[in-house]
């Protein structure tokens, strides 16, 4: 079951990566999560992504769901552009603008 929090996690690593507290005003991820100022800047997106994570991360300790399961386990959706983002091979302005499609996408 450890592993079923993996592309949950990763999306939120993907998501924090793009977002302009990161990339524009180079914060740490957890500054910007952990700064309520830096925190209402964050995309919708991420804010959500993070609290499935954490559901997810939940559900790994509900005694209710020890004979159902968590989640499925990881199906690897978001570890290329999660390599890519780690290693520095990006462009920000490309970044940000994905980053801006999924939250207008979001909002329609």
């Amino acid at each position: 079951m450890g592993a079923s929090c993996r592309d949950q996690k990763k999306a939120v690593a993907i998501c924090l990566q793009r977002s302009p507290c990161v990339m524009i005003e180079r914060h740490t991820p957890q500054q910007c999560f952990d700064d309520p100022v830096l925190k209402k800047e964050l995309p919708e997106l991420c804010i959500m992504q993070m609290k499935a994570f954490l559901d997810c991360k939940r559900g790994m300790v509900d005694m209710t769901k020890r004979f159902t399961g968590n989640a499925p386990l990881s199906t690897g959706k978001y570890d290329q552009q999660y390599e890519k983002l780690c290693s520095g091979d990006f462009d920000p302005r490309e970044e940000l603008n994905k980053l801006n499609a999924l939250n207008s996408n979001d909002k329609k």
